[in-house]
């Protein structure tokens, strides 16, 4: 039988070649390789660091990640939509084919050559999505396909994705990592897509979770507050442990403007709550 370390490793795997991995993982497992006393070391060496007036705050380490990895890459390149890993190979040849051929029952449909609604609708059952699936969140049209089909799949590796690119690229929880203005951007396009679906993402969740406790209040405030309205509806609990106890340290140390910022935030999670929960009860009451 499938073992939590094994889950584990698996999970890596289908994070960098989700293609080569056909099982499915569950959604929240247990997090292992990494270091717990990462993050309180962390924490403790920026304040040292703050009073001594030699770094800011926001330099810490996340889940004891003691140096950033290779940031060679171009950062937003994972946002554009590439070939797809199976099609990639037939792309051309679909291409000097009869257009008529697209529609074919036979074939699936790639990504890169879905520009209308009405060809999202002809082919919604044919769609092929990209290997790299943060692509998805600037196409309103995938989203639309979303929001329409509820596949397991696709959440799964989009939660894998997000959940390492905000690792990654968490501006006060890696060291030396200067990039808040594309960390900020990133976060508004994380943004924009769950007001088009009308609901969080897991790993957005997890990432709140994880980091409000380390967060100084200033860093890319806007898009942060604004991904909170966001966070789903569960036990009070968590949400007091994870939610509002960080939140409220820096609400009583913060200015006028940060108060109401908070105050707003929390207005809107409590809007979004409501919407959830009238869809949800008139979904049972059709029923």
């Amino acid at each position: 039988g499938m073992q939590s370390h094994l889950q584990a490793l698996l999970s890596l795997y289908k994070l960098f070649c989700p293609e080569q991995v056909t099982i499915t993982l569950p959604g929240k497992m247990k997090t292992y390789f990494k270091n717990s006393e990462g993050p309180w070391k962390a924490a403790i060496t920026a304040v040292r660091q703050r009073n001594q007036g030699t770094s800011p705050l926001t330099q810490a380490v996340f889940l004891g990640t003691s140096q950033p990895q290779s940031r060679k890459r171009k950062w937003n390149a994972q946002l554009v939509i590439p070939a797809s890993s199976t099609n990639t190979n037939n792309l051309e040849e679909g291409r000097e084919k009869n257009q008529v051929s697209l529609y074919s029952t036979n074939e699936s449909f790639p990504v890169e050559q879905l520009q209308t609604f009405p060809q999202l609708l002809q082919n919604i059952h044919r769609l092929e999505f990209p290997s790299q699936m943060g692509s998805v969140l600037t196409n309103p049209l995938l989203l639309h396909y979303m929001n329409c089909v509820k596949d397991e799949s696709i959440y799964l590796r989009l939660y894998y994705w997000m959940g390492q690119m905000l690792q990654e690229e968490c501006t006060w929880c890696v060291v030396d990592n200067p990039s808040e203005e594309e960390f900020r951007s990133f976060l508004e396009t994380v943004y924009k897509a769950e007001c088009f679906l009308q609901e969080g993402f897991s790993a957005c969740e997890e990432f709140l979770y994880k980091t409000l406790p380390l967060w100084d209040g200033f860093c890319c405030r806007s898009q942060i507050l604004r991904l909170v309205s966001w966070i789903p509806l569960s036990s009070f609990s968590d949400i007091k442990t994870y939610l509002y106890d960080p939140l409220a340290k820096l609400f009583f140390t913060s200015s006028i403007y940060f108060k109401c910022s908070v105050l707003e935030s929390l207005k809107e999670l409590l809007h979004n709550w409501l919407n959830c929960n009238v869809i949800q009860a008139d979904s049972e009451f059709s029923l």
